[in-house]
């Protein structure tokens, strides 16, 4: 009598505990899928920056004294006047998160945010890595991977 043997069987492939860990991590794989990651991380970045954005601005767009109060005396950014450092990032931060809620152009919004991310790491908080890494962690992710399924991109076919 012949054994029953699994459809995805691989003479070559791991055995003993070796072999239960690679069957586990390719039911993970499976279970949480790219486009769920994809999802969950432009969901959850967007959040961190637009709430950032509304701290800076009142009504719709219109920045407020304190945050042009804040890019001069805390934030002291070289090379840029404070009126368009606080306009620029008024609006980077309301604009990229929606269009990475909305997964439309997403490899660039998250490749502008990377990019503000760390110029706020090298210029204004640079002893606040840790939560800066895990917003490069997460905007890096999507920079390489796209939006996946569940977005605008995939509908419009923009890679």
């Amino acid at each position: 009598m012949t054994p029953l043997l699994p459809t995805d069987f691989n003479p070559s492939a791991p055995t003993g505990l070796r072999g239960l860990w690679h069957d586990l991590a390719s039911q993970l794989t499976r279970l949480v899928p790219h486009d769920a990651l994809a999802l969950m991380g432009r969901v959850a970045i967007s959040a961190i920056f637009f709430l950032s954005g509304r701290t800076k601005v009142d009504g719709w767009l219109t920045v407020t004294d304190g945050t042009y109060m804040l890019f001069r005396d805390e934030y002291k950014l070289p090379l840029v006047p404070v009126e368009i450092a606080a306009h620029a990032a008024a609006w980077a931060e309301h604009l990229f998160p929606l269009l990475l809620v909305l997964g439309l152009f997403t490899r660039l919004s998250a490749l502008a945010l990377l990019g503000m991310t760390l110029v706020i790491q090298l210029f204004v908080y640079p002893d606040a890595w840790p939560t800066h890494l895990s917003w490069a962690g997460l905007l890096l992710y999507l920079v390489g991977r796209g939006a996946g399924t569940l977005s605008l991109d995939w509908l419009l076919r923009i890679r």
